[in-house]
């Protein structure tokens, strides 16, 4: 190590600890003890790591400014249903919750009531703060609880007030954007089959003096609700489904909301995103959004909520917690026996595809597979050498591809002669890590809903290749999380957790053999490049999930045998590989990839903040 840097290194983490205040340093304390020294080491590198676009100075140049406010007041909706926005109010002080209220007056959408239930019969300050705003604004109702009755309780009391045809829910000491009614409602009045909506959201400090720690998500993600509730705050839902579903339940206390919002989107014929910020949640010393070690209990009952719903929607699964507290693990389990065909193209390289098949044999406890190696002109005697020693082994199999390289031409013709139900795309070389990785796979890609599921790929030196592919990233298609430690789990822990992609790569990709026939294949004019991005979309393009598995995982050198695009022809082959997926798929690049997010860099692999016009980086 640079003695230089690491003394600079050194001054810099001691002026950061100078700063820390006690609070913080508890608070890292209790972290430590949760994770252990070394995987603490690392998640305190990655929480401290300097935004590449601050999230301050962006978020002053993204609100809406007075003008654009004002217009809104003005603007006239063909459909303007009455939103009630329930909260369950209980010891708030009087200045979050008078903060509250003046959110909610500041609308710029007027057609809302707010139903406040009062779970703090004796205190008598939020009581005066109450009977003011309702004398103020009669869209303010309060209900005068005679006892606490918890969190459940007192939204269930809330929500019983709502009168709205939608309803929201709001904590008693967060704030909603002026503009947030605004944009629910205009996305309610543009596509009427709509139950459900939710936001973007950030943190706000307890003066209100910063905002910080952004959430924005992607549209309705199945896997990744399984995972964590990010849709939580802001979610507005047809009052009926609320009646239907029964309200909160008190034995989800902690992670009421998790459960609530699964019994909502179960009965929901459609839910929707707005990726606008248009909740912030206040962080202090009693809020969960800063504190998440101090309550277990809460992330019991989100276990126990995701549990519930696998049980709802007969989906067996086992729910386990992560070292990430409020995250979670579901193993979905294998069903039968069924054939899953492998198929490794290859092109000499004959130490490079022994590493992968070797690996194969020594990780894979599943017992029903078979390996087609397709043969593509090889030239070694060593690679034929090493063909016919893999000839004794009855669950491999050689095939030869005589024409010049096309990788979707090699793989359907793969297709052709696998016997197995399940396919399971894989370059020559990649190594398996993972123990069970074709049972870990399989499992997801069984349900009905899922038409393939992809890994995470790792460099030899242990750096992320591969982590979930999104549309638009560099142009047309592009890996998340390339290069950042394998033992970082990224933005909102995105690198490690299960969750729905529009693609992954075939490096490592199982799929439906019923899936790809579906989609009709790999489209064979995309000879390199996109083509497993292009089958990804057209099996999205049929209701099918992509899911990306990070709890499998593999090494992967990252096209050694392919070459690089260094002249004329590979170049033009490539530049019409682009402009093929840009006319196939101009819909999707040009509204944005619907598991991302608008604000989130095209340009960057790590979830950066895109920079707003006229924004510079170290603004």
């Amino acid at each position: 190590m640079n003695k230089e840097k690491g003394s600079a290194g050194r001054i810099q983490w001691g002026r950061m600890l100078k700063k820390l205040s006690p609070y913080t340093i508890q608070k890292g304390f209790r972290y430590l003890k949760h994770y252990g020294p070394k995987e603490f080491w690392i998640r305190l590198h990655e929480r401290f790591e300097p935004e590449e676009v601050p999230y301050g100075p962006w978020y002053e140049a993204y609100v809406p400014d007075e003008a654009a406010l004002e217009k809104q007041r003005h603007h006239h909706f063909e459909y303007s249903p009455l939103i009630s926005v329930a909260v369950p109010a209980y010891r708030t002080p009087e200045k979050f919750l008078a903060q509250m209220i003046d959110s909610l007056l500041a609308q710029t959408y007027g057609n809302w009531e707010l139903c406040i239930a009062n779970g703090s019969p004796e205190d008598s300050a939020m009581k005066k703060v109450l009977e003011e705003y309702t004398k103020k604004d009669s869209r303010i109702r309060v209900s005068e609880l005679t006892e606490n009755k918890g969190i459940a309780g007192n939204t269930n009391a809330a929500l019983e007030m709502a009168q709205g045809e939608f309803v929201g829910l709001l904590d008693h000491d967060d704030l909603l954007a002026p503009n947030a009614l605004y944009e629910i409602v205009r996305a309610l009045d543009e596509d009427r089959n709509l139950d459900a909506v939710y936001t973007d959201e950030d943190k706000v400090t307890t003066e209100l003096d910063e905002h910080f720690q952004p959430h924005l998500k992607p549209d309705f993600n199945l896997d990744l609700l399984r995972s964590n509730n990010y849709i939580c705050h802001f979610f507005v839902v047809r009052r009926s489904i609320v009646q239907k579903v029964g309200g909160f339940c008190q034995e989800f206390d902690g992670a009421q909301d998790h459960d609530f919002i699964f019994r909502c989107i179960e009965t929901a014929e459609k839910v929707g995103h707005i990726p606008e910020i248009l909740y912030h949640w206040r962080t202090h010393k009693a809020s969960t959004a800063d504190n998440p070690a101090s309550k277990m209990y809460a992330f019991d009952a989100g276990k126990r909520a995701i549990e519930a719903h696998l049980k709802r929607t007969g989906t067996e699964g086992i729910v386990s917690h992560t070292p990430d507290l409020g995250f979670f693990r579901v193993k979905y389990p294998v069903q039968g026996q069924p054939l899953v065909s492998v198929i490794i193209p290859n092109k000499d390289e004959k130490e490079t595809l022994k590493a992968c098949i070797d690996s194969i044999r020594e990780k894979t406890e599943y017992p029903n597979y078979e390996i087609i190696i397709v043969e593509n002109n090889s030239t070694t005697d060593e690679i034929f050498q090493y063909y016919k020693e893999l000839s004794q082994d009855p669950r491999i199999r050689l095939l030869r591809w005589k024409k010049e390289f096309n990788y979707s031409a090699i793989n359907n013709y793969g297709v052709r002669h696998a016997n197995g139900e399940y396919l399971l795309f894989l370059n020559n070389d990649v190594t398996v890590i993972t123990p069970g990785w074709i049972k870990e796979l399989l499992g997801v890609c069984q349900r009905p809903e899922v038409g393939a599921a992809g890994v995470k790929l790792i460099y030899p030196d242990n750096t992320i290749q591969h982590a979930g592919c999104v549309i638009g990233l560099g142009g047309i298609a592009g890996h998340m999380f390339v290069d950042m430690p394998a033992n970082r789990t990224g933005y909102l822990h995105k690198a490690s957790i299960l969750q729905d992609m529009s693609a992954v790569t075939a490096a490592c990709m199982m799929m439906k053999r019923t899936a790809f026939e579906e989609a009709g294949g790999f489209t064979e004019k995309l000879s390199v490049a996109f083509n497993d991005v292009d089958l990804c979309l057209k099996v999205r393009k049929n209701h099918k999930l992509i899911v990306y598995d990070p709890y499998v995982q593999l090494y992967h050198m990252e096209s050694k045998t392919r070459g690089a695009e260094d002249n004329k022809e590979k170049v033009r082959r490539f530049q019409e590989e682009i402009e093929y997926m840009r006319c196939q798929w101009l819909d999707i690049l040009k509204k944005g990839d619907p598991y991302y997010n608008k604000n989130l860099s095209l340009t960057k692999w790590n979830y950066s903040l895109r920079p707003l016009p006229g924004m510079t980086k170290k603004q």
